[in-house]
């Protein structure tokens, strides 16, 4: 079947994804931030000097666009989904349409976009898409998650997925637990649980074929505002104890969100679950963005094309080694 087969190439050895999805918005946003004017020509130019990155597909086996990147044009006015997959990248969308308010619950979100999804994938599958993304963010603070917003993500998780495989998609799944607020890990060790939970049941209602679909999790770690921050063999090991008990065994493989963490602790918390002695049925690697991209992005704007790509290069090199384990803080010099 051709979503098993895309799932397994997506978690192939030594490789990983580029989280590529930002919004106009955000994109923007990050290109005002290291002084870069904001245009649609500049976002084209930054991603498609990225894309082009000599030997990338050795650590990238797939690029997850944004509606307005997977519609461009490369440099040499190739269409982008068509470079990456003569590269052996498979091309991926972000089909989602954002998080909104959950209504009747303060300070929680659902994310939307269902409406319509199945003639967007349609759409995006013939423009060269072989996989999607659908994002639900799942905020811990007094009293919340509530039952409510854990019960909605989980449905529209497992909706998405559905219909994203019925036109060709592999889904990959992302409830992420955030990292903002005074929570220690114990409290995101419980929360993760209960959304992971909670969607795989919701999958197997929705008829979700788990063999053709992708997770993309958050680590345990601790909320940025806990004054008990716990070690990077700790987040590694819990990491790998709550995907043990709360993920179906017959999932190809864990492409890791980075959600706020710095690039060489993203890359060292998977180093180190490839190197336990956990055996997981499912193979661990990275779905990153900003910890791929950080520093391609300011070479980009203070130095050359080259720079950039050699920026990107390094991070993704970094963590191809980590999917085996390979990877080693003096490589970081």
């Amino acid at each position: 079947m051709m979503l098993e087969e895309n799932a397994n190439k997506l978690v192939s050895p030594g490789r990983g994804i580029l989280a590529a999805d930002e919004s106009t918005g955000t994109m923007s946003s990050r290109l005002q931030g290291v002084g870069v004017d904001p245009s649609g020509e500049a976002r084209r130019s930054y991603r498609a000097n990225l894309f082009a990155t000599p030997g990338c597909e050795a650590a990238v086996s797939g690029v997850i666009l944004y509606d307005e990147t997977i519609r461009q044009m490369m440099d040499d006015g190739t269409a982008v989904p068509d470079y990456l997959m003569a590269q052996g990248i498979l091309p991926g969308i972000k089909v989602d349409t954002g998080a909104y308010p959950l209504a009747n619950h303060d300070g929680e979100k659902i994310t939307e976009g269902l409406d319509g999804l199945r003639t967007r994938c349609m759409e995006y599958f013939n423009l060269g898409a072989r996989f999607a993304k659908w994002r639900a963010v799942i905020t811990i603070a007094d009293g919340t998650p509530s039952k409510a917003c854990i019960s909605a993500n989980a449905h529209a998780l497992a909706r998405y997925s559905a219909i994203c495989q019925e036109q060709g998609l592999v889904p990959i799944i992302e409830p992420e637990v955030l990292m903002e607020g005074d929570h220690d890990a114990a409290r995101c060790y419980s929360v993760t649980a209960e959304i992971l939970t909670a969607t795989f049941a919701a999958c197997e209602d929705q008829g979700v074929h788990i063999p053709g679909a992708l997770l993309k999790p958050n680590m345990i770690i601790a909320g940025n505002d806990c004054a008990e921050q716990i070690s990077r063999e700790e987040v590694a090991r819990l990491t790998l104890k709550c995907l043990s008990e709360n993920v179906p065994q017959n999932l190809p493989g864990i492409v890791f969100l980075s959600g706020g963490q710095s690039d060489e602790d993203a890359t060292a918390h998977l180093n180190l679950m490839n190197t336990m002695d956990e055996n997981p049925s499912w193979q661990l690697s990275y779905s990153y963005g900003r910890a791929l991209q950080a520093a391609a992005l300011q070479s980009w704007a203070s130095g050359t094309p080259e720079d950039s790509q050699n920026a990107f290069s390094h991070r993704a090199k970094m963590n191809s080694l980590a999917r085996s384990g390979d990877w080693d803080d003096t490589l970081e010099d």
